[in-house]
């Protein structure tokens, strides 16, 4: 009887705490729809519906920018002016594309952003990833006042820093260079992207630390483990890195417009600009598409490689 009546409790007990524990967890995973109402036929239909209007009405802000652009170029100047205003061109003129490419001289302009581009990737992957690896791994004296200092720096405005930085890149400190009108000036300052360090920084520290002392008792060294462990194991993460360094310095703006007093220097992002001072307006258009190409090819060509090189560096 005893025994019967302490079965009796202890499932009472159990049927309780699983019932208090499906009510924590639909408590937790609640929102403004329950998951029961959301999980229902109707529900579903909701959710798609709202997620459809939501996914249409962001991709037409984003996306009416550039099919603006596109189709601007390949309208006449009278069709630009026109008062009506009309999605479509009237007329489709392709050969404004040939001619802004032609006679907006836009190869040079592509080849000044290529150097300076692959020049400031080029530095930034061999430098951020030793020092990433030296925080990391290392684990210098001072080096969490390093991190801190670089980490700081990513809440300050590249505004409110830009006049320094053009007095330093003027007049070297020590050497006492000019690096007005050089790719250096564009080079260096691109070496200190605190957010690229912390990127490559969080996916070393993820690295197994006995995979590096069994690397170590076979006779591997510092620069051995960089070579043969580390850099192969970080490949996404580094492919992650390489499209931020490539696609900052080519989008930016204000930084080359100061450096480069010589406009035969200029990269497209300042090219672009002064041409539609002078340049009619669908050639500015054109030459404004030509110069989003690379960029969008590149996002379509590595955007797994971005989330998944994201989503390695920052889980762990």
């Amino acid at each position: 009887m005893a025994n019967g009546m302490v079965t009796t409790i202890a499932a009472r007990t159990a049927r309780h705490q699983r019932a208090r524990s499906r009510r924590v967890q639909l408590a937790s995973a609640r929102g403004l729809i329950s998951p029961t109402v959301l999980s229902s036929r109707r529900g579903k239909r909701i959710y798609w519906v709202v997620f459809s209007v939501v996914a249409v009405v962001c991709a037409a802000v984003f996306l009416f920018p550039m099919f603006w652009a596109v189709t601007g170029a390949l309208r006449s100047t009278t069709d630009l002016d026109s008062p009506t205003v009309s999605f479509l061109p009237h007329e489709w003129l392709f050969s404004n594309y040939s001619n802004a490419w032609s006679q907006l001289d836009l190869l040079q302009y592509f080849k000044n952003t290529v150097i300076q581009a692959g020049g400031a990737w080029v530095l930034e992957i061999v430098l951020l990833t030793l020092a990433a690896f030296a925080l990391s791994k290392l684990r210098p004296r001072f080096g969490g006042v390093i991190l801190g200092g670089f980490l700081v720096s990513m809440f300050i405005p590249g505004q409110a820093i830009v006049v320094s930085t053009y007095l330093v890149a003027k007049d070297l400190p020590f050497i006492h260079t000019n690096l007005l009108d050089n790719p250096l000036a564009i080079w260096l300052p691109a070496v200190t992207s605190a957010f690229n360090l912390f990127i490559l920084k969080r996916f070393f520290d993820q690295l197994s630390d006995e995979l590096m002392e069994a690397a170590e008792i076979d006779g591997a060294g510092v620069a051995r483990k960089l070579w043969s462990i580390v850099i192969p194991m970080a490949r996404p993460v580094l492919a992650v890195v390489s499209i931020f360094a490539f696609v900052a310095v080519w989008q930016s703006y204000l930084w080359p417009l100061m450096v480069f007093t010589d406009p035969n220097k200029y990269p497209l992002s300042v090219a672009v600009t002064q041409i539609s001072y002078s340049a009619p307006l669908n050639w500015a258009l054109a030459a404004d598409v030509l110069a989003s190409i690379p960029l969008l090819v590149m996002f379509v060509l590595f955007q797994r490689n971005i989330i998944g090189g994201l989503s390695g560096a920052t889980t762990g």
